[in-house]
């Protein structure tokens, strides 16, 4: 599931730029360029979200961002849109494996599902941006 929030990127007293969502106290991010700090902000989102569902805390509607309030103190540059792919429900598949594959699956870690998932979400990624 993809989710959008807005993100007000600010400058800081030290050069860099800082980052929050208004829609999500606790979710920041920072970076030494606008462009490293929006890419901190991406993966603070992803984490924060999926740590919310983990917990069963509801997810809130994104404000948007034409709405979104910013206090005359912050020095603002930069407001834009983030989105992170935040996992959705597991679900159990029943599939059939050549038993050396399998073997050597299990030589390199404990968890099958996870390693499934990850060869999976890497081979999507390969052939999506394949040109």
């Amino acid at each position: 599931m993809q989710k959008t929030f807005p993100v007000v990127i600010e400058t800081d007293e030290e050069g860099g730029y800082s980052a929050f969502f208004p829609d999500l106290p606790g979710c920041a991010g920072a970076g030494d360029t606008v462009e490293e700090c929006y890419s901190d902000a991406t993966q603070a989102l992803t984490m924060h979200l999926a740590g919310m569902l983990e917990d069963g805390d509801p997810i809130p509607d994104a404000t948007r961002l034409a709405d979104v309030v910013i206090e005359d103190d912050v020095q603002v540059a930069d407001l834009l849109l983030v989105t992170a792919t935040v996992p959705g429900r597991k679900t159990r598949i029943n599939t059939t494996l050549d038993s050396a594959l399998l073997a050597a699956i299990d030589t390199v870690t404990t968890n099958r599902s996870a390693f499934l998932e990850d060869a999976a979400l890497a081979e999507l990624k390969r052939r999506n941006s394949a040109p």
